[in-house]
């Protein structure tokens, strides 16, 4: 088994005033060389986004993009149907540039900040059709349980959303001193593994809120949970 840790505190941060942006891999101004990605996940920022300010309208191509709000509610907009559309807590949005799309995205309250994860995956295939989805999913099946919110357009797997890229991306809320055993589609995958909040023991190692680390070269390994926790997984090819 290998494993890399990223401790919260070791993220990029930047501050602009209306963002607070913390990027567990290198984005904008932050650059380690040690953090450009993890096999095909290239992005992984957790925003605070201040009431009514966003990201004007900007282009991205050939990227998958995963968008996961936490508090608050988002407001999406692109060039595919000209609208405003909300995302909310509990919902996912995925986008996939393909051969280029333009879209904005803006706090939806006038009070409240909005919180969000931004995950950005490397496609596996070049210049597609650009296409938008979302979708809810009830907190309660993620109780003890693995709760996939994203696979591969090319899986047949009911209920998750769909991206260009052999990925899981899923979460898991856990009780205290409640253990859980995940296990990888294949060896040629790794998992990065963010604690969203609480405390756990992964392969002896304490991560907090925030903490992530990455998993490779091993079939499953074991999570325990010290207090109430949440868990991100974004599993994904090593080599693509």
């Amino acid at each position: 088994m290998k494993t890399v840790i990223h401790r919260a505190d070791s993220r990029g941060y930047a501050n602009h005033g209306w963002l607070q942006a913390n990027h567990s891999f290198s984005f904008a101004n932050f650059y380690n060389p040690e953090k450009v990605h993890f096999g095909a996940l290239r992005v992984l920022n957790d925003d605070i986004i201040a009431p009514k300010m966003g990201f004007g309208t900007h282009p991205h191509d050939n990227m998958e993009i995963i968008t996961i709000p936490l508090k608050g509610i988002l407001k999406h907009k692109d060039n595919m149907a000209d609208e405003w559309i909300p995302v909310k807590p509990g919902e996912v949005q995925v986008m996939s540039a393909g051969t280029g799309v333009q879209h904005s995205e803006i706090n939806g309250s006038i009070e409240e900040h909005l919180g969000l994860f931004q995950i950005w995956i490397m496609p596996n295939k070049q210049d597609v059709k650009p296409r938008y989805d979302q979708k809810s999913f009830d907190v309660k099946d993620r109780k003890n349980k693995l709760q996939t919110l994203v696979t591969s357009i090319d899986e047949n797997h009911e209920g998750s959303l769909k991206i260009h890229q052999n990925v899981v991306i899923s979460i898991i809320d856990l009780d205290k001193d409640t253990s859980f055993t995940y296990s990888l589609k294949s060896q040629n995958q790794g998992v990065y593994v963010m604690t969203v909040f609480g405390d756990v023991l992964i392969n002896g190692n304490v991560l907090g809120t925030r903490d992530a680390i990455g998993i490779s070269d091993t079939e499953s390994f074991e999570i325990k949970a010290s207090e109430a926790s949440s868990l991100l997984f974004i599993e994904v090819p090593m080599t693509f």
